[in-house]
């Protein structure tokens, strides 16, 4: 398989629930819906879409349908992280064999592993494909940052751990990566409201929670900031801001769920436990938010 850039604007896909399954035909709308809005690429089974919480049986389905429904019109990256090493290399061996054109694979969580537990965690993933795999390095969730020198070392060895997805809110991680490993590694921002400033120091794109709501008017954000139309990007970044900092008023993905449901682009905002859907108090301040950008859109 001929290996597409990843960069852009990417969609950390929701996965939709209806009276507790996997609402396998919304999911396959969604991505119809993406790709016509003109989003670059779409992430499966991340945390966005509820991964800690699905069987394995549904994990390989949704990434089986979104692989279908995308019909290779942009690249599909598998969720295939697990705190276990051995579960992430069946994902990703799994994933590889579905067609998927990359994988996004978090560090391990609860564990908090050495960086030398680090490296060899990753190392035994890419050892089970030669698809490009995005690291996803998200401290908050993980309680440990994949660091400069495991990155430096995985880049040494495997040549297509070539992408890092940063959600350590942090921009001068930014700098760090990239003084260090230059155009080898592609950072992607992972956080909405930082990737105006993430691309402004040499990020390449975002895998955005956001863009399932708005996959547009984010991905001309993007392609704004890409082509060098600062004024404009940070014009746009602006108006967006108050919608990147309420879809996370509560858990990712109970708000951006909630949002969803009011726009009709899904039936039912069900998340899995130990989520729960919003509070009403902060549902009426997001719904409030939306409802003035898409005002002034």
């Amino acid at each position: 398989m001929k290996s597409r850039p990843f960069r852009g604007t990417i969609t950390a896909l929701i996965t939709p629930f209806n009276q507790g399954a996997v609402a396998y035909d919304e999911l396959a709308s969604l991505v119809d819906f993406q790709i016509k809005a003109g989003i670059g690429g779409l992430v499966p089974v991340g945390t966005t879409g509820e991964s800690p919480t699905v069987s394995h049986e549904e994990h390989r389905d949704v990434v089986r349908c979104t692989i279908e429904a995308a019909r290779r019109r942009v690249p599909v990256i598998a969720g295939t992280g697990s705190n276990s090493t051995r579960e992430a290399v069946d994902l990703t061996g799994f994933a590889h064999a579905a067609g998927a054109d990359g994988m996004l694979v978090v560090a391990p969580y609860y564990n908090r592993p050495t960086p030398e537990g680090l490296f060899r965690h990753f190392s035994a993933v890419a050892e089970a494909t030669d698809r490009p795999i995005v690291l996803y390095s998200i401290p908050g969730r993980c309680g440990v940052e994949i660091g400069v020198g495991v990155i430096e070392r995985l880049r040494a060895k495997y040549p297509h751990v070539n992408h890092l997805k940063e959600a350590g809110g942090n921009v001068d991680r930014v700098d760090q990566i990239l003084q260090a490993l230059g155009d080898s590694v592609t950072v992607l921002s992972g956080d909405d409201s930082l990737t105006l400033p993430f691309l402004a120091v040499g990020a390449q794109g975002v895998i955005s929670v956001a863009t399932n709501l708005y996959p547009r008017e984010i991905s001309k954000l993007v392609a704004l900031a890409l082509a060098g139309d600062y004024a404009k990007a940070r014009k746009s970044h602006r108006r967006l801001y108050p919608v990147f900092k309420h879809i996370f008023l509560e858990s990712n993905p109970s708000p951006i769920k909630a949002a969803m449901v009011r726009a009709g682009l899904i039936t039912s905002e069900e998340v899995r436990l130990p989520l729960c859907p919003m509070s009403e108090a902060n549902r009426k301040t997001l719904f409030a938010t939306l409802a003035t950008y898409e005002a002034k859109k």
